[in-house]
């Protein structure tokens, strides 16, 4: 089975280089953000959690984060390999992962880390913010503090 990390910061191009990964190798391709989407908006017991923290302004806790990964895989029992676009995000969720792999007899075949320059990702978000009317990617400050939280967080 090929399981796959795709690292970087927001804007460095993970969706898309997953989206090349499933055209050509037809695995599975599981975005964090993509998960939180179904999961809030077909109110699943997880996405129902995870809207209370949001309400807050809090984040999520990772066993929610977690269980919503685990689900997306169960949900999938043939696939040949999985992309894991923007996750794992911390120490705990890499060990989390590993276990949960080792749980069906499969591991991490690659990590790869996209490294783009900050001014770079800075124009691909704004430009991304234009057609998808992401909130997010619209401001100049909030894409900065987002690639410094990853930097800090996350890298």
């Amino acid at each position: 089975m090929l399981n796959i990390i795709l690292f970087g910061p927001p804007g460095s191009g993970k969706g898309t280089q997953a989206q090349n990964m499933v055209d050509k190798y037809g695995i599975l391709h599981i975005s964090t953000g993509d998960l939180f989407r179904y999961e809030m908006g077909n109110n699943t017991p997880l996405g129902l959690k995870a809207k209370e923290y949001m309400s807050k302004g809090e984040l999520v806790p990772d066993e929610i984060t977690i269980g919503m990964l685990e689900n997306k895989v169960n949900a999938n029992p043939d696939v040949q390999g999985i992309i894991f676009d923007g996750f794992p995000r911390t120490i705990p969720q890499a060990d989390a992962l590993d276990k949960f792999l080792e749980s069906k007899n499969t591991e991490v075949t690659l990590l790869l880390a996209l490294d783009v320059p900050d001014e770079e990702l800075v124009k691909r978000l704004l430009k991304r913010g234009e057609s998808s009317g992401r909130a997010d990617d619209r401001d100049e400050n909030i894409i900065k503090n987002r690639i410094s939280v990853y930097k800090s967080e996350t890298s």
